[in-house]
């Protein structure tokens, strides 16, 4: 188990690909954190993000022989988990209670008026991450808190380069504009 734990994610791949399921569960030990914080906060619902990251391993699965090259597996699973969370998004009924549900803040230990201060913060930029659309809300999450090049982005969005920088600048300075009480 250790050894295989070292190898790197195109040899798992291939082992997959062939049947191995031990090399699947490395790859969804190795990815299954990303993808769960990426649908966490695009989709603002645990449980939510949980259903997404279990239909897009699935689907990996299910699909590991259509991949076309190994390599590109990272990029095939951010680009299913985000196209799963739009799908999700597009298809939400807003509800009174379901707004609720999302706006509540967390509690945080340690001192108070600095828990405080840092739970209003992530309150706020939650709140400022849901009211941008969610073609840019991706776009910035894969850039931001992921750390995925602008190509990556495009490939995982369907959409070029160009469109990504012009997605991540709205939504910076959209947020900006939001978070400006907080500088």
């Amino acid at each position: 188990m250790t050894s295989s734990m070292a190898l790197d994610d195109v040899t798992l791949v291939a082992r997959a690909r062939d049947g191995d399921v031990n090399a699947f569960e490395q790859l969804v030990r190795r990815y299954q954190g990303p993808m769960f914080g990426l649908a966490r906060r695009m989709l603002s619902s645990g449980g939510d993000a949980e259903d997404v990251v279990q239909e897009v391993f699935l689907t990996a699965w299910r699909r590991l022989g259509q991949l076309q090259e190994d390599a590109a597996f990272v990029g095939w699973l951010y680009r299913t988990t985000t196209n799963r969370c739009l799908n999700v998004i597009r298809s939400r009924k807003p509800t009174a209670e379901a707004d609720l549900e999302r706006f509540e803040t967390v509690g945080s230990a340690g001192r108070p008026e600095r828990a405080a201060e840092t739970s209003e913060q992530m309150t706020a930029l939650s709140k400022a991450l849901e009211l941008l659309p969610p073609e840019l809300r991706a776009c910035w999450l894969l850039r931001e808190v992921h750390g995925r090049s602008y190509d990556e982005i495009a490939e995982a969005t369907g959409t070029t380069n160009t469109t990504v920088r012009g997605r991540i600048a709205r939504a910076r300075a959209q947020l900006m504009e939001v978070m400006a009480p907080w500088r």
